[in-house]
Order: C-alpha cells, then structure tokens, then sequence
C-alpha cells in the first residue's frame, strides 16, 4: 500500500525535475535547479555588516526572516553594477541556510532534459567551481551552478555566525 504523502512527494519531485530558474549576469546566462529556489524578490535595502568578503553584500529583512545577500556578479569577479529596477534577489535554501542571490535579472524557468546537459569543458587546468554543467538550449547555453558550491562550508559557518 501507498502513502498519499509519499505520491505527493514524488509528484513535486518530478515536477521540479530538470527545471532551472535562469538569470542573467550581463551577457551570459545561468541557471538554478528551481528546488533550490524559495522565491523571487526585488532589490530590498541592505544593511552592510562588517568584516565580510566584498560578495557579501549584507543582510536584508524578508518578512521578519534575516538573510544574507550576496552580490554573484563579485562572487564572480566581474565588475560591479549600479542596481536597477530588473535587479533581483533569488532566495535559495543551501543546507538549511537561506541565501539571497543578487542577479542582473531574471530570464524564466526552463526544462532542459538531462541529454541536454554537458560536463564544462576543463579550462586552467580545472573545472570551474561554481558550474555544475552547461545546458543547451537551442542554439544557447546556459551554464547551470551548483549552489552548495557558491559559498564554502568555512564561508556558510562565518556567515551563519554573524546572523
């Protein structure tokens, strides 16, 4: 016999798989697995906290819940841009630690199938460690992140230590 909730579980399994939230960073797009994803909010007024890395934007007050921001475009070490109406902050959930990701803007969710998906090619000698894998969609790429990879364990226990 079959739990209902066990159905249930499974049914929000298979509709979240293979789906990503893509964004943009300039020019090039990114994507994250949508489990990750607890919701899509607009740039909210940040309260710096010192003695952070530069990435480390602060934190933000979403609906009495603290959580830190930090900016992908410095996680990345691309140049820093003035926030605007389509800047966004996408809320994760990594290992029980809510996360706001502070992004261009948001693209939409898309299915890329599993056979869509290619290992990055090794570049330096190594494999870049924020990117999972690149999905291909149509003549496009998106290159999809692993979100436990953003920050290290070390970087998660400083951050969790200040909030």
């Amino acid at each position: 016999m079959t739990d209902i909730n066990d159905n249930n579980l499974e049914m929000e399994e298979d509709t979240q798989k293979d789906r990503y939230l893509t964004f943009s960073l300039g020019k090039e797009y990114y994507g994250i697995e949508i489990r990750y994803v607890t919701e899509i909010i607009g740039i909210q007024t940040i309260t710096e906290i010192p003695e952070l890395p530069l990435y480390v934007k602060g934190i933000i007050n979403l609906r009495g819940k603290i959580i830190p921001v930090i900016d992908v475009r410095l996680r990345f070490k691309k140049e820093p841009k003035e926030y605007n109406d389509r800047t966004c902050v996408i809320v994760i959930d990594i290992n029980n630690l809510s996360i706001g990701l502070i992004v261009d803007s948001v693209a939409e969710v898309l299915t890329i199938l599993q056979q869509d998906i290619v290992e990055p090619p090794q570049l330096n000698g190594g494999l870049n460690r924020y990117i999972s894998s690149i999905g291909k969609v149509g003549n496009d790429v998106k290159l999809l992140l692993d979100c436990e990879r953003l920050l290290s364990e070390e970087e998660l226990v400083n951050i969790s230590e200040v909030l």
